[in-house]
């Protein structure tokens, strides 16, 4: 399939650039797959939608405080780690920030260019004062918004740009669908049965890169790190077994449960990093159902959703991109901070 057969036309006042004043205030569109039927909702709907019989999973990574600016005009933003201290980064502007070229803060950290690699990254080795990486984040960082967000990050965004269930720090970017839920919501959820459970998958910068391939299948996904504690898989396992639905909360929950599948419908490889680039007509052998945000025109999640929308074919495309159309009519908001779908 071709790269412009994802393309679709987004008015730019459908961006969100804020959340809404509650989080669970957000539009749901319903995409039954088994008859190609959309139906408008709210998200707080979602309780009466899951039962005893479905599994929610969560992506517990949380956001790193990523971005640090060194001045007015200069900034770091950590793209993807190399070891505890060390990361690529993105520097803007770069070229005076060579090999060797080192920087101070003002508690005496410094931050030092190790290489320029060939796609203009810096790998930065971070030698904190005191404490960890993360602490010095804490200290000089700022939450990353992503870059169709036109509007510097404000107090608000340090709670809002994070799922209130984020607890392991290594992502730069939010795992949005999960934007969605409140503390509430989920003891509702919990209390009609529906079975919750949490791994991790930290999101790299490379989820903002373009398709720039004309053919799909020559497009060079990056790679990011995920893990699914052995308790955890052990329940999904069983919950499979038991013939549970599975849903996946978010892109990052389906790429790391369909990474960790073993092929006959079970975890089995749990942590790693995965490359895993789904698009039509791929096959799913884990997760059920996938609830997930509006995503990018021409994006690898929008190719990721109409492979999910027709599992082995290639008309799944034409559900998702009637459904975009009618979310644009319906003026839903779209990316990191609007609304969200669920596909069943």
């Amino acid at each position: 399939m071709r790269t412009s057969d994802f393309d679709f036309f987004l008015p730019e006042d459908l961006i969100a650039q804020k959340p809404l004043e509650y989080r669970d205030a957000a539009r749901l569109l319903f995409a039954n797959r088994s008859n190609q039927v959309l139906e408008h909702k709210n998200f707080s709907d979602i309780e009466d939608l899951f039962g005893e019989n479905d599994v929610l999973v969560f992506n517990k990574s949380r956001v790193l405080p990523a971005r640090v600016l060194l001045d007015a005009k200069t900034e770091i933003f950590l793209s993807e780690p190399i070891s505890d201290n060390r990361w690529k980064c993105l520097i803007r502007p770069g070229k005076k920030f060579q090999e060797g070229a080192s920087f101070s803060f003002d508690d005496g950290s410094t931050a030092t260019v190790v290489s320029v690699e060939h796609d203009g990254l810096r790998v930065i080795e971070f030698a904190p004062k005191k404490g960890t990486l993360i602490e010095f984040l804490e200290r000089f960082g700022q939450i990353p918004l992503p870059p169709y967000i036109k509007r510097q990050p404000n107090v608000s965004d340090s709670d809002r740009y994070q799922t209130v269930y984020a607890e392991d720090s290594g992502s730069v970017a939010a795992p949005t669908a999960g934007l969605h839920f409140t503390d509430e919501i989920l003891q509702k959820l919990q209390k009609k049965g529906v079975q919750t459970e949490f791994i991790t998958l930290h999101v790299g910068m490379g989820t903002f890169s373009p398709v720039k391939t004309e053919n799909i299948e020559d497009h060079y996904m990056h790679s990011e790190f995920y893990e699914i504690d052995s308790p955890v898989a052990q329940r999904l396992n069983t919950a499979k077994k038991s013939e549970k639905k599975i849903t996946a909360i978010g892109s990052t929950s389906l790429r790391s449960l369909e990474s960790a599948a073993d092929g006959t419908g079970f975890l089995s490889a749990l942590s790693g990093k995965t490359d895993i680039f789904l698009y039509p007509p791929a096959q799913f052998s884990f997760v059920d159902h996938f609830f997930t945000n509006f995503h990018l025109p021409k994006s690898t999640l929008l190719m990721l959703l109409a492979a999910f929308a027709a599992p082995g074919k290639t008309n799944g495309r034409d559900f998702v991109m009637n459904a975009y159309h009618e979310a644009v009519t319906k003026k839903y908001r779209f990316f990191s901070y609007g609304d969200a779908s669920l596909w069943w």
